[in-house]
């Protein structure tokens, strides 16, 4: 049995969900190169709703161990960490 994995939670004085979402996404850019904080399970959620929660990125699996870092509401094809669409056949 593999051990638990610990959630951080960070309170905001943010009132609005884009703000959270942009904020969300200024941590990940800053952070990115610390490799214990898995950012596609980013969640957003309400300080009296915590369990309604929003998912940030798509987070889809691709090829190779990436995944997909576009909102999880994107229109079109996953894309890579890179910006560049999956190859075809692979994976």
């Amino acid at each position: 049995m593999s051990e638990p994995r610990w959630l951080v939670h960070l309170p905001t004085s943010l009132t609005r969900l884009a703000d959270a979402t942009d904020l969300a996404v200024a941590v990940r850019d800053s952070l990115q190169h610390v490799a214990a904080i898995d950012f596609g399970e980013t969640m957003l959620s309400e300080e009296d709703r915590q369990f309604v929660r929003t998912r940030v990125w798509c987070d889809a699996r691709l090829p190779d161990s990436a995944r997909c870092p576009l909102p999880d509401d994107h229109d079109g094809p996953c894309r890579t960490p890179a910006g560049d669409p999956p190859a075809p056949g692979s994976g």
